[in-house]
């Protein structure tokens, strides 16, 4: 998978917006305001960040070794960077974007639950 093909899926969830608070070459995605994945468009080879559970990051970190790890500048308890491109299959890589869209999702408020549902 490659840059625009992950952009692509992300931008496709429900409630997500994508942007660029930090700076111009990291591009964040937030559901419903909270992020949930970010990636450095000039990083080669193209890594994202993603949210995980504590105890599946040090599972997948042990299983894909120099391909998951411990995210650069964000809690390392909760966040992998992934390299992305030829080193990954494409549906593991689907199902831990799902997996970090879920994790934040479960953690809105009722509200933003509520607001995200009748989008």
């Amino acid at each position: 998978m490659n840059i625009e093909e992950f952009r692509t899926y992300c931008i496709s969830k429900k409630g997500v917006t994508e942007s660029f608070p930090f700076d111009e070459h990291t591009l964040v995605f937030k559901v419903m305001g909270k992020m949930f994945a970010l990636t450095g468009l000039e990083r080669i080879p193209a890594q994202v960040n993603l949210k995980c559970d504590p105890e599946r990051s040090a599972s997948l970190r042990e299983e894909y070794d120099a391909i998951i790890y411990g995210a650069f500048h964000m809690s390392k308890l909760h966040w992998n960077t992934i390299e992305i491109e030829d080193k990954l299959s494409i549906d593991l890589l689907l199902e831990l974007i799902d997996h970090s869209y879920d994790l934040v999702v479960a953690k809105l408020t009722k509200k933003l639950k509520e607001e995200l549902k009748n989008l």
